[in-house]
């Protein structure tokens, strides 16, 4: 696509385009009058008007608001909230559901090679078990009118809109129906459901409905997790990232590794089990309630050593066998991205839920003499853009791979 000379360009004109390739945050590229459009709503590869909802210095954003020739990948959005100043919770809901996998993995592959400089080849988002990309959401934030109406947010606003239900949700919290609910004084609600389908329900600090813990079981270990806690939103997507890093990591007995970003040690405890008694995991978090929620359930793995800490300011040990990572959406960075090279891991595995931000810390990690051995990316968020990926780097003197190989697992359990 050739890119026009730039105009100025304001709110509310509209122009017919051209949609190019699907970019990070659910947006396609197009070029109304020179400039880099962000538009949501439409597929690569279709023709469409859109209206301009944004106007910055180096780009604009725009609404797909009418598709004048249609993607064979285009589908009825599944929620009537999901449209052009709807709903901002969906990016992909217009999409056939494969076609979203295929997006996520080619925008992985593509910040890979964009800020890394590597080629893991063709990958696609592997689907996680659920509804058709619906009904997995098992915490929910619900955000509050003045008039203690219950709602989701307008897309890039601060403005409650009355949606009754959030298809995205599982039947559970659907069950609780917090928008048939009155909610005066409360800025928002939230809801938590467990392994075990109860659901705590929170009036901003003050719990209404449930315990203040919930459960979560993966395979054949329990947690306790505060419901304002951290934990993985899909229900099965805390058994799959175990299952993917422990394949990647291949821990053997006696091993020593680190657990970066530990949370409430979901990765520790597995880890914990494959090095045995005679090995030894350092589970390394700041939040203290993550901490006592993953010493209360890894209390029988002596091996496992939880350890309170900022990993940025952490000293990692000069010499351990491997380390996982699990970092916020921000990315590690270069400095934890150094300190964990320094230490001279046999493996280092990733979790990332923001492909450029991994991608950032991946080529820090290269440049310090690692090289990508292993990448997939796992769907554990169906008809919106964000997506879980997870890597294994090994030293560059041991990479003798050819082309990136996917991480194989036996099945997701």
């Amino acid at each position: 696509m050739v890119k026009p000379t730039k105009e100025k360009v304001e709110v509310g004109q509209e122009f017919t385009v051209e949609i190019g390739a699907m970019v990070h945050g659910g947006h396609a590229l197009a070029y109304p009058k020179g400039n880099t459009a962000f538009v949501r709503h439409a597929i690569p590869g279709e023709s469409a008007r859109i209206r301009i909802t944004e106007v910055r210095s180096k780009f604009i954003r725009a609404d797909a608001i009418e598709i004048l020739n249609a993607s064979e990948h285009r589908v009825q959005a599944p929620c009537v909230w999901a449209h052009p100043g709807g709903c901002g919770g969906c990016d992909f809901q217009h999409v056939e559901l494969s076609e979203q996998r295929r997006i996520k993995g080619a925008i992985a592959r593509e910040s890979l090679m964009r800020h890394a400089g590597v080629d893991p080849g063709e990958a696609e988002a592997i689907p996680l078990r659920d509804d058709h990309g619906l009904h997995w959401r098992s915490r929910m934030r619900w955000s509050v009118d003045q008039g203690g109406n219950a709602g989701l947010l307008a897309v890039r606003t601060h403005g409650v809109l009355p949606i009754d239900e959030c298809i995205l949700a599982t039947r559970a919290i659907a069950a609780a129906k917090v928008t048939e609910r009155q909610w005066p004084g409360v800025e928002s609600v939230h809801t938590v459901q467990g392994s075990n389908q109860a659901v705590s329900i929170w009036a901003d600090r003050e719990l209404i409905d449930g315990g203040r813990k919930v459960t979560q079981h993966v395979h054949d270990r329990e947690w306790e997790i505060g419901a304002s806690d951290f934990w993985q939103v899909h229900p099965d997507a805390a058994p799959a990232i175990v299952d993917f890093v422990i394949a990647a990591a291949a821990p053997q007995s006696g091993e020593r590794w680190l657990d970066l970003y530990a949370g409430a040690g979901l990765i520790s405890a597995f880890l914990g089990e494959a090095v045995g008694a005679e090995g030894r995991v350092h589970a390394v978090e700041s939040y203290r309630s993550a901490l006592r929620d993953g010493r209360r359930a890894l209390a029988d793995l002596t091996q496992v050593e939880f350890i309170e800490a900022d990993v940025s300011t952490w000293n990692l040990p000069s010499q351990v066998d491997g380390i996982v990572l699990d970092p916020p959406r921000r990315g590690a960075g270069v400095e934890v991205m150094a300190a964990i090279a320094a230490a001279q891991p046999r493996a280092v595995v990733y979790v990332a839920c923001d492909p450029v931000a991994f991608a950032r810390d991946a080529s820090f990690l290269m440049g310090a003499g690692y090289a990508l051995a292993e990448f997939s990316v796992l769907d554990a968020f169906p008809m919106t853009h964000h997506m879980e990926c997870i890597a294994k780097f090994v030293p560059g003197a041991q990479s003798d791979l050819g082309p990136v190989q996917a991480i194989k697992v036996n099945r997701i359990r």
